[in-house]
């Protein structure tokens, strides 16, 4: 089974790429769903959370605005905060690709925005990353509701540059010129992933 990774900045268009990888056979599985479901009513995560963070969780979930106040800024609370979330998204990634295994899948996907900053390359057979330029990212993002500049800009400080992710891809999908550009390139990967023997799965454990 040959394993995928696919990330992105924020705002270079990575939803709509997950989404046409999907078209093309490829199950994907994303990590910033599987946070919400950890976050949300009777979510793994929220005892867990609320321990942390008190006051965050509001009629039994995680209220994400709430705790995104409690830790935008402040560097141990994130990673206070990480250290909950991410071994869960691992596990259930696991029982994804585990279970993809047992049906005989060609290739799969794996969605994970923070893919390079969480050293997370080395679980892959290949690594895509979505891009654009930089005033396309800027006018996707602050178009988003709630969204101000200064969270945008304390949001890529958390994050590798663009241009440092691109040197690390074994591909890239440009998405700034549009669909008709980048869907023919998500195409040729795809193909390239089912046509191709993994290496990645089951992993190696010591």
């Amino acid at each position: 089974m040959f394993i995928l990774g696919l990330t992105g900045s924020i705002g270079m268009g990575k939803t709509v790429a997950a989404r046409a990888f999907r078209r093309e056979g490829l199950p994907v599985h994303d990590s910033d769903a599987a946070v919400h479901e950890l976050m949300d009513r009777r979510g793994a995560a929220v005892e867990r959370i609320a321990a942390e963070f008190p006051g965050v969780v509001q009629n039994g979930a995680v209220d994400r605005a709430l705790l995104g106040k409690r830790v935008f800024g402040d560097e141990p609370a994130l990673r206070r905060l990480e250290a909950i979330l991410h071994p869960m998204v691992r596990e259930r990634s696991d029982a994804f690709l585990k279970m993809h295994a047992r049906l005989k899948t060609p290739a799969v996907v794996l969605d994970i925005p923070l893919l390079f900053e969480g050293g997370n390359e080395n679980r892959f057979d290949a690594v895509v990353v979505v891009s654009a330029p930089y005033r396309v990212q800027r006018q996707r993002v602050l178009a988003r509701p709630g969204m101000t500049e200064e969270r945008f800009q304390g949001i890529l400080k958390h994050q590798i540059s663009d241009q440092m992710k691109r040197r690390a891809a074994d591909f890239v999908i440009f998405t700034g010129l549009g669909r008709a550009h980048s869907l023919p390139i998500i195409r040729r990967i795809a193909t390239i992933a089912k046509c191709t023997q993994g290496t990645h799965w089951p992993p190696f454990r010591v």
